[in-house]
């Protein structure tokens, strides 16, 4: 019984994975990798408790497509096993 707690509660941790919605500028787009740089405030349900500049994977590379260097961008990104991930990615205004 301990055992199956023990592995109910594991699993309950590796699914919350942490989630936020941003406003960021985008500072440089990898298609080849899938990643995109993005510099914003502080998040921190991220971590993140002072600006930051940093690489973020995208689910889905046709995101990079719609967004150019220099763009106001607002965006999804969790925390998961495999580092930070950008979920929704949309040209701000």
């Amino acid at each position: 019984m301990a055992g199956g707690a023990l592995l109910m509660g594991l699993l309950a941790t590796v699914a919350a994975a942490q989630q936020a919605t941003l406003i960021g500028e985008v500072k440089k787009i990898d298609e080849s990798s899938g990643s995109i740089t993005l510099k914003h405030g502080p998040v921190p349900s991220l971590g993140f408790k002072e600006d930051v500049t940093m690489v973020y994977e995208v689910s889905d590379r046709a995101m990079l497509k719609q967004v150019k260097v220099g763009d106001t961008v607002k965006f999804e990104a969790e925390s998961g096993d495999s580092g930070f991930t950008v979920t929704k990615l949309q040209k701000g205004r």
